[in-house]
């Protein structure tokens, strides 16, 4: 008897064995799929969250462009700027730093900015160094 309960007794121990093996598998993969479900489903809000948040940005430039289009165009009221060194103020100022006056005196005689003037006369400067 002791000859086949042995044997018996083996194969039922692999048997359990593997039943083990295989519910142990069977929970692991089931706590895998449901973690997996649970990650699916935080993406799947989040997502939501974000197209949510690109429709309203799109409503709100949407209601911008309306509103641009209703309102009449607006002119900018900037001043004038002020002419610059014409070709007989410039002539005039390198005739006076020529004979001598000051940038300043330039400037004021002329009427134009003080920066104006000591830039053209850099400029005069570098020119005649060129040549």
């Amino acid at each position: 008897m002791m000859q086949i309960a042995l044997p018996f007794a083996m194969l039922c121990g692999l048997v359990l064995a593997g039943l083990a093996a295989t519910l142990f598998g069977l929970f692991w993969t089931q706590r895998a799929l449901r973690g997996a479900a649970e990650n699916a489903e935080a993406r799947r809000v989040e997502s939501e969250a974000a197209v949510q948040a690109i429709r309203n940005e799109m409503e709100s430039l949407a209601r911008q462009i309306r509103e641009t289009r209703q309102d009449p165009p607006r002119t900018a009221a900037f001043p004038l700027a002020k002419p610059g060194l014409n070709v007989s103020n410039r002539s005039q100022a390198l005739r006076m730093h020529r004979r001598g006056d000051s940038p300043e005196q330039v400037a004021s005689t002329l009427g134009i900015p003080l920066q104006e003037v000591e830039l053209l006369l850099k400029v005069h400067r570098i020119v005649v160094a060129a040549l």
